[in-house]
């Protein structure tokens, strides 16, 4: 029925954004907000709301999120009539660093932004959280405002240009593809024709990666690169500190490989001379790192060796929501307080083995756990997180790092090819940062290891995700 009924809603949703029917998209509208808390509280704040320069470069016949993503969802409802205009579910930097140890005892800042088409009228922006029942479809709403499109305090202005906007690939009307933007930071002026080279080099090893090969003309790729006033971004476990034009920083949450910004504000005054509903950013820099978070944006060491693994699996968080299979790797966040299901597509707690959400995928004769030799892998990946830590320590080179993590995948990828369910779809326990208790869809995966593919489960979420924004 919703198909069938696909040329009407486009029709309605025209009227709707921009006031009448016509090909023409509406400018973006955006809500700058402060969210504030700690491990238990939180509160929100009004910042700013803003008129894009460009117009609304998505599907507006796909405005509607019913992906049941995220920890968080926003909704944009018609305030006269309550009427659903659009959704889409994210995750945030302030819901990752709420289960850091930090947030025990500290409350922080954050700034985040919700994007949608202008309305023609006022509209009521609520923004739910997922409930902590366990329940994956249960939602509460913790803030909400009213936006008035005609407000004289909507902010009209142009902020400062990043420069021009690079051409990527285009395939076509960005009303009919995902578009992504390749933001570069801590590239200076005369860094510029790298930077482009660099972008080049981040398509090159995602459109290599199945599925995203497969749909390589679905995409649109836009490339901006502000100019930095010194080449790298900061990293003070090393006495780094750069003021770089969107603040992309490593030692996140402690986490000396984790890589996120924390300037929202201005990441997002950037971003708006693209395009854009997902963004990559390469970090100008050798030093593994990176990071992903759900909606927002991802991050890449673009100089490292490992970047063609690092850059796509980071961008299987942020386009797809995958979480982390891996649970050797040191991380900052604290265990979960109870077993629940995840919402990720590719972890589960199987507290229902019978119902595992990916079922249909598993070939009959595989077992539900699924064997797999995981004392062996525990053992060698210890003696690996040792190592490294020690070459850390000491201030080693990064080709030594480079070394130890060459012979740690050639390791990883003769033992886990080796068992007996590989490139099999079960539920291979040891996921989602915790050796126990939780379980992947594969024994191998790029989510996993640094693989050099991604599992089937993943590849589906990945296309379900292309199929929410691309005709």
């Amino acid at each position: 029925m919703k198909r069938a009924l696909g040329g009407a809603v486009t029709f309605l949703l025209f009227f709707v954004f921009s006031g009448s029917v016509s090909a023409a998209a509406p400018r973006t509208l955006r809500v700058d907000y402060y969210h504030t808390g700690n491990s238990h509280e939180q509160w929100f704040s009004l910042d700013r709301v803003v008129l894009e320069p460009l117009a609304w470069p998505g599907n507006l016949s796909k405005t509607i999120d019913e992906s049941q993503l995220g920890n968080y969802l926003f909704e944009v409802r018609e305030r006269a009539s309550g009427r659903l205009l659009y959704s889409r579910g994210f995750n945030s930097v302030f819901g990752e660093w709420k289960t850091t140890e930090e947030a025990l005892h500290s409350n922080r800042t954050f700034s985040e932004s919700l994007r949608f088409p202008t309305p023609d009228a006022p509209v009521e922006v609520l923004l739910k959280e997922r409930a902590e029942s366990g329940s994956h479809e249960a939602w509460k709403v913790v803030w909400k405002t009213v936006v008035d499109p005609k407000d004289k305090f909507v902010d009209r202005s142009r902020p400062p240009s990043p420069g021009a906007l690079l051409e990527l690939q285009k395939m076509g009307d960005p009303a009919t593809k995902v578009n992504l933007l390749v933001l570069g930071d801590g590239y200076t002026a005369g860094e510029r024709g790298k930077f482009e080279k660099d972008a080049r080099r981040f398509m090159d090893a995602l459109f290599s990666t199945s599925p995203f090969r497969e749909h390589q003309n679905d995409f649109n790729v836009w490339g901006l690169c502000p100019a930095a006033e010194e080449s790298g971004v900061s990293r003070p476990s090393s006495g780094i500190y750069r003021r770089s034009p969107v603040g992309a920083s490593y030692d996140t949450f402690g986490t000396e490989r984790y890589v996120l910004t924390t300037e929202n504000r201005t990441l997002r005054d950037v971003a708006s001379f693209a395009p854009y509903e997902f963004i990559e950013i390469l970090v100008n820099g050798q030093t593994y790192g990176g990071g992903g978070i759900f909606n927002q944006y991802a991050t890449v060491a673009i100089d490292n060796l490992w970047a063609t693994y690092v850059g796509v699996h980071e961008f299987g968080h942020q386009f797809a929501a995958l979480a982390d299979e891996y649970y050797t790797s040191d991380v900052a966040y604290l265990p979960a307080e109870k077993e629940t299901e995840p919402w990720e597509p590719n972890v589960t707690a199987l507290l229902d083995p019978a119902n595992l959400k990916w079922k249909d995928l598993v070939a009959a004769g595989t077992p539900v756990p699924t064997p797999w030799d995981q004392e062996e892998f525990d053992r060698f990946e210890r003696d690996i997180q040792r190592r490294r830590k020690e070459l850390r320590a000491a201030g080693k080179p990064e080709a030594e790092l480079d070394e130890l993590f060459r012979n740690e995948r050639e390791k990883e990828d003769a033992m886990l090819s080796s068992q007996r369910f590989a490139g099999k779809v079960g539920a291979f326990e040891g996921a989602n940062y915790e050796a126990k208790g939780y379980y992947r869809p594969e024994v191998d995966c790029i989510m996993f290891t640094r693989h050099r593919t991604f599992c089937a489960v993943c590849r589906r979420a990945i296309e379900r995700i292309i199929g929410m924004y691309a005709n």
